[in-house]
């Protein structure tokens, strides 16, 4: 076998013999290695520009990311830890790989994670009419859902660099509470500062440690007086199998709780429906005289139900069917309109025993505080405030029943709406 290399860099292979015995001859071994580098160098090329989106995400603050080459998509995985604001933090993300990470002649998609767990992805899909093969991109032809297409299985196995696991957050929690309980005065006021440790030492899970700093309590002695005494003190693990999405926890929580929980919810196929549960076993915990006390843990609370989100104004609707800590039942809605640094919102319940012939309400929100960009600097840790703080008012005064408890220190309405793919659209087309 003999190969003549010509000027136009193309090449002829003749087989068997031939009287050109003078011209350039190659081995087989060398014929299959020129083919391998044809090969090969296409793949080189299609990473190259992923790399350096790669390092600049990385430059900006993102955790976990990778970018995987398949035959159809380019695919980048990251986690937003820098940007407070989810939604900002990924149009600058798109930003950075229209301007220098997009592939030619193939799809791009982008999975977004939170804690080491998928939670939705941006598509960009290549059009015919891309100039050069090259992506004309804007943030406006991304689509988002739920979704995490079919290379994902591929992606998921790529090494992530600027690893999150490890990496230490001092959240410094303000909490306020009042109310107007006296006769005597307007509102009776809890204040406390509540730092806390939060860290992950695998995929999914969640470790935080909580110590309450009284600073004010006009509450009693049943609220811990000013002694200095343990919060949220957790373990948790999150979990996605399809649209699936599970939390599990289990630990101290507030309200004078402890024991064990079970969150999960299923987004339909339209991702503006959901389907959402919650079962816990827990017992009383309380601190008094410089002593930590815990129940038996005896007590079953469950809520199930579902929810719409409303696009066109970012607005969910819930409604729940629950039971509470007295073992009583009620049903509860809520509606909560969703902006960039705020969420607001009313809900109405009707809960068996309670006054007003067991009906309630009030408005609740949550603020996003800042700074709204805190990079970490390797594993130093780094103290910041919460990514929001919530406020809601109890319109009918209702001491007694209805109550409830939250089990993760940094998980509200507002930070679970900041992963859906409905709401990041919206900060992708208007920020």
């Amino acid at each position: 076998m003999q190969c003549i290399l010509q000027e136009n860099t193309c090449f002829t292979v003749y087989f068997g013999r031939t009287n050109i015995d003078k011209k350039l001859r190659i081995s087989d071994k060398a014929v299959v290695l020129f083919l391998l580098v044809i090969l090969v160098c296409p793949l080189k090329v299609w990473s190259q520009s992923g790399d350096i989106a790669v390092e600049e995400l990385i430059m900006m603050g993102f955790e976990n990311v990778s970018c995987t080459d398949t035959d159809d998509e380019r695919v980048y995985v990251m986690q937003n830890t820098a940007y407070r604001l989810q939604g900002v933090g990924m149009a600058k993300a798109v930003d950075v790989i229209q301007a220098v990470g997009m592939p030619d002649n193939r799809n791009c998609r982008i999975v977004v994670l939170d804690n080491n767990v998928p939670q939705y992805s941006l598509f960009y899909e290549w059009q015919d009419n891309d100039k050069d093969g090259k992506a004309d991109v804007s943030r406006a032809d991304w689509e988002a859902s739920y979704e995490l297409g079919d290379s994902w299985k591929i992606a998921s196995k790529t090494k992530k660099k600027n690893r999150s696991l490890y990496k230490t957050d001092i959240v410094v929690y303000p909490k306020v509470n009042f109310r107007n309980y006296v006769i005597s005065k307007i509102y009776t006021f809890q204040i406390n500062i509540n730092p806390t440790l939060e860290v992950s030492l695998w995929p999914g899970n969640k470790l935080i440690g909580q110590v309450i700093f009284p600073v004010l309590n006009e509450y009693g002695k049943m609220y811990g007086q000013s002694q200095i005494r343990q919060g949220y003190i957790t373990i948790s693990q999150d979990y996605r199998w399809k649209n699936l999405f599970l939390t599990g926890t289990f630990g101290t929580f507030n309200n004078m709780r402890w024991g064990g929980d079970l969150q999960a919810r299923y987004v339909f196929k339209d991702p503006r429906f959901a389907l959402e549960g919650e079962f816990a076993l827990t017992g009383t915990s309380w601190f008094n005289n410089w002593r930590w006390k815990v129940g038996k843990m005896n007590t079953l609370t469950w809520s199930v139900g579902g929810s719409f989100y409303w696009p066109k104004y970012n607005v969910q609707f819930d409604l729940h069917l629950q039971q509470y800590l007295l073992s009583e039942r009620g049903v509860h809605f809520q509606f909560v309109r969703h902006f960039r640094y705020t969420s607001i919102g009313f809900y109405a319940m009707k809960v068996q025993h309670a006054g007003n012939h067991g009906f309630n309400g009030g408005f609740r929100f949550v603020v996003s505080l800042p700074p709204y960009k805190y990079k970490r600097k390797g594993y130093i840790p780094r103290v910041l405030p919460p990514t929001n703080m919530g406020i809601m008012y109890n319109a009918g005064n209702e001491r007694t029943y209805g109550k409830s408890f939250a089990p993760r220190a940094d998980r509200n309405y507002g930070t679970v709406n900041s992963f859906n793919p409905i709401f990041i659209k919206s900060e992708l087309l208007n920020y």
